[in-house]
């Protein structure tokens, strides 16, 4: 059993029963009384972030996440399907927890998979991926001084506001944290 003096940013430990991710701590040591650690934890399963503090010493359960990349293949309705690029052995990822990342997912896409044992934990997406346009509408010849912008779907069915400029069949560097267009890429 570990302590309070192993917390570290990106440790998950188990508290009340739920997986927690460590995103910030703090060792305190007043003047006066005992020493505490507080600590802002965010629950795997919901998103939810909490402020925690633990008194200094204290016994916590640290789990072992193992990252493990795998090819993402396709869409099957209800869930997505990966591969072991290893084995080659495929696995059922369920919509609700794929969430966000399935706007910038296309087949032969490796992408980590973050596992407690065998249960799926998270999808770890890379910070950029390039997307083609499939659908944009044209744009006003001399109307780019406004910076305006226009919808553009891409090869993922996700909708991304663009310049002008940009053509069907132009590929997209797009950012997976914000969901915004960062760049047309040259061929």
């Amino acid at each position: 059993m570990a302590t309070t003096s192993d917390i570290k940013n990106g440790a998950v430990i188990l508290h009340k029963n739920k997986r927690m991710k460590v995103l910030e701590f703090l060792h305190v040591k007043p003047g006066k009384g005992p020493a505490f650690v507080r600590t802002k934890l965010k629950d795997i399963a919901s998103g939810k972030i909490i402020d925690e503090t633990f008194n200094s010493g204290i016994k916590l359960e640290f789990l072992k996440i193992e990252a493990k990349e795998m090819q993402f293949l396709y869409n099957d309705g209800d869930s997505h399907v990966f591969m072991d690029n290893i084995t080659y052995d495929q696995l059922n990822v369920m919509n609700e927890l794929v969430g966000k990342a399935a706007n910038f997912l296309k087949g032969g896409m490796n992408v980590d998979l973050l596992f407690d044992g065998e249960e799926v934990l998270d999808i770890r997406m890379p910070a950029h991926v390039k997307l083609e346009v499939t659908h944009t509408e044209p744009g006003v010849k001399g109307n780019t001084a406004t910076g305006a912008t226009k919808p553009a779907t891409v090869e993922t069915e996700y909708t991304v506001q663009v310049p002008l400029f940009i053509d069907e069949g132009d590929i997209l560097k797009i950012d997976t944290r914000s969901g915004e267009y960062i760049e047309r890429v040259k061929s």
